[in-house]
This record gives structure tokens, C-alpha cells and sequence, in this order.
């Protein structure tokens, strides 16, 4: 009689959350030291105290991994605050997005959005993993509020993100000043422009 052994298949190993969290701080790290051009894989990796292919499991590139990394570090700096009035809120989320700019992440995020111009794997990591979840986040955060809609006349959410981060984006990538008041400024030509409404 011929004993027959069953094979079961074995699942792979489970992902360190741990090292994920190494890995993104290890690439925010680099990135503060070298800049975002000078930032390897190999690198991340052996500061984290991980192997490339762990990098890999997570991210399909260093421009993802320092993204998402760069997206953590300041989503506590810019977090979509609900203090129960819709005009202090947009101007509080304004006033906070543009302190994050003059700081020195706003350098790192200068030269992602610079590096994404000519490389495509930076411009599909910048979208997949800062602008679509920022906007994700910032519409939902608008839409809850009950003073949207009644100051929203039409206007789509996208719409009011982009004339309320345009010009910052803008100023950020020709290196016009960038301050509090115009922070402000901005906010205020856009309320102005929803009590038209």
C-alpha cells in the first residue's frame, strides 16, 4: 500500500507592521538629509533594518515609499478640523496647509512635485499617494458639514479644493512668498466668492 502524504500550501509570511513603519521612517529620515533626488531603495532598506524585497511588498517604487512618508509626517500638521464653524474651518485648513509649506517639508514636497514633471513613476506615486487621498479626505470632511451645503450654490467640492490650494500649489512651485495673511487672502476671496453665491 502506498502512503500518500497531503501537501497543504503554507500562507506566506505575515507582513511586519513594525518594519512598514521602519521603512517610512528610515525614508523620511533620508529624505531630510539628501534630498528627494539622492534617496535609494538600498538605502531605506538598510536603515530600516529590512531587505529590498520587504520595501517592495508595500511600495512599487522609492518615489511611493517616500510619499506615503512624506504624507504621514504632515497629515497631523494639516488635519481637516471641524471646530463647528465652515468659514474658521477653511481658513484654520489654509492657514495650517501653507505654515506646512514655508517649513521644511514644504521644500520636500517642492521637489516631489518637481521631480514628478519628468519622471512617471513619481507622478503616478504623487497621485496615488498624496493627491487623491488628500482630496479624498478634504471633500469628505467638506460634505459632512451642513454649512457646505448651504454655502456650496452648485459649487463642486473639487472645484472649491482647487481654488483653495491652486494658489498655494502655484506660489510653492514658481517661489513667490508664501505667508500666513496670504493664507488668509486666499481664503477669504473664496468665501467671498461662496456668500456671492
Amino acid at each position: 500500500m502506498t502512503e500518500t502524504v497531503e501537501s497543504t500550501k503554507r500562507p506566506g509570511r505575515p507582513r511586519d507592521k513594525s518594519a512598514r513603519q521602519r521603512i517610512l521612517d528610515a525614508a523620511l529620515e533620508i529624505v531630510e538629509e539628501v534630498g528627494f533626488a539622492q534617496v535609494t531603495t538600498c538605502a531605506i532598506a538598510e536603515r530600516a533594518g529590512v531587505g529590498k524585497a520587504t520595501v517592495y511588498r508595500w511600495w512599487p517604487n522609492k518615489a511611493a515609499v517616500l510619499i506615503e512618508a512624506f504624507r504621514e509626517a504632515v497629515a497631523p500638521e494639516v488635519p481637516f478640523v471641524d471646530t463647528g464653524s465652515f468659514e474658521a474651518d477653511i481658513r484654520l485648513q489654509v492657514e495650517k496647509f501653507v505654515r506646512m509649506l514655508i517649513s521644511p517639508k514644504g521644500r520636500m514636497l517642492a521637489a516631489i512635485l518637481a521631480a514628478a514633471q519628468n519622471d512617471a513613476d513619481v507622478a503616478a506615486a504623487l497621485m496615488d499617494y498624496w493627491v487623491r487621498p488628500r482630496r479624498a479626505e478634504a471633500s469628505a470632511a467638506m460634505e459632512r458639514k451642513e454649512q457646505w451645503k448651504e454655502h456650496a450654490g452648485g459649487i463642486d467640492t473639487g472645484l472649491l479644493l482647487d481654488m483653495l490650494y491652486g494658489p498655494l500649489y502655484f506660489r510653492l512651485l514658481t517661489g513667490l512668498p508664501l505667508s500666513p495673511e496670504y493664507a488668509d487672502e486666499v481664503a477669504e476671496f473664496v468665501l467671498r466668492t461662496l456668500r456671492a453665491k
